[in-house]
């Protein structure tokens, strides 16, 4: 009897299912729409339901599922799959796995969602070739998942990993999450929007205003890239001082972990070698053990969209 896994990338706004055969393949895909406006049951009830949509479209029985593995947002205990905080929801010690283990009759794995894409890049993606690894994700904030010899390290009870959260400037910027200064404050999307709008204000020149049309509303993270190619003094110091912060976060890391390879994902990824080439000279000159020595990869994830899914994946089938 053939066994398949579905993976799960659970959202804010949505939730996206792939349903792979025991080979890793991808055989279809589907999502739902989630809101923090749902209460917890209400959630979970869509996303058993997604599950069930997906195996029932391709003509495949729920007892033919061997595993269903599910990326959240939060503090995740993955052992015991709970939920044990996501501010976004307000959600707290939500037993998700044992929940949707009941709505489907299937066993379910749960794992936090940065976890999870760092796992499918180590196994699927950008980072497959290297035993060691950290993905960094630019969005709202900044994600991080780190591997270890293979393994996704959570620190306990899945509580770890939260490198967004370290500190790179003391009484700097304040945060969500209560501090100031913390590394996603600088090297998210939204720090690049926001230090671009500020830059723009102090110079009225900018051909950056053009590019948004003069309504600072409209900046996104690829304004002052845009600008800076083109020539653009303020976008380009602003483009340097956000490699800058980016590159001081990953020297972080890598000086306490030294993975073979650091994988940065997020829309600002697509900028390519123009952010990474720069991004990896700014590492290379300041490690505390150079690459001479020891070796370090700085790429960009390869999965994009679907690293959630083939994360989950991976942890429902590993």
């Amino acid at each position: 009897m053939a066994h398949y896994y579905v993976g799960i990338d659970f959202g804010g706004m949505s939730a996206k299912a792939g349903l792979f055969d025991a080979k890793s393949k991808l055989i279809a895909k589907d999502t739902v729409k989630t809101s923090k406006d749902d209460n917890y049951v209400t959630t979970v009830a869509k996303m058993a339901q997604l599950v069930k949509k997906l195996c029932a479209d391709q003509g495949i029985a729920l007892k033919n599922v061997k595993r269903v593995g599910l990326a959240s947002p939060g503090v995740i205990d993955s052992e015991e799959g709970v939920v044990v905080r996501w501010g976004n929801y307000d959600w707290s010690d939500k037993p998700l796995a044992k929940d949707m283990r009941a709505a489907l009759g299937v066993d379910v794995r749960v794992v936090n969602d940065a976890n999870a894409a760092a796992y499918g890049e180590a196994v699927y993606g950008a980072a497959k070739a290297y035993r060691s690894s950290i993905l960094i994700t630019l969005g709202t904030g900044v994600g991080s998942g780190i591997i270890i010899d293979g393994k996704l390290f959570e620190g306990a009870q899945g509580a770890g990993a939260e490198a967004g959260h370290m500190v790179i400037q003391v009484g700097g910027v304040p945060c969500g999450c209560g501090r100031r200064g913390c590394f996603e404050q600088y090297a998210s999307a939204s720090a690049l929007i926001r230090d671009t709008k500020k830059a723009m204000f102090e110079d009225k020149e900018s051909s950056m205003w053009e590019l948004v049309g003069k309504d600072p509303e409209k900046v996104d993270g690829r304004t002052a890239f845009d600008a800076a190619k083109a020539g653009d003094a303020t976008a380009q110091k602003v483009v340097k001082n956000y490699i800058m912060y980016l590159g001081e976060g990953i020297l972080n890391l890598v000086n306490i972990f030294r993975p073979d390879a650091v994988i940065v994902g997020g829309g600002i990824c697509n900028e390519g070698e123009y952010l990474l080439a720069p991004l990896r000279k700014y590492v290379a000159e300041r490690l505390y053990v150079g690459v001479d020595r020891v070796p370090l990869a700085l790429n960009r994830a390869a999965l994009g969209n679907d690293a959630g899914i083939y994360g989950a994946l991976a942890f429902a089938m590993n």
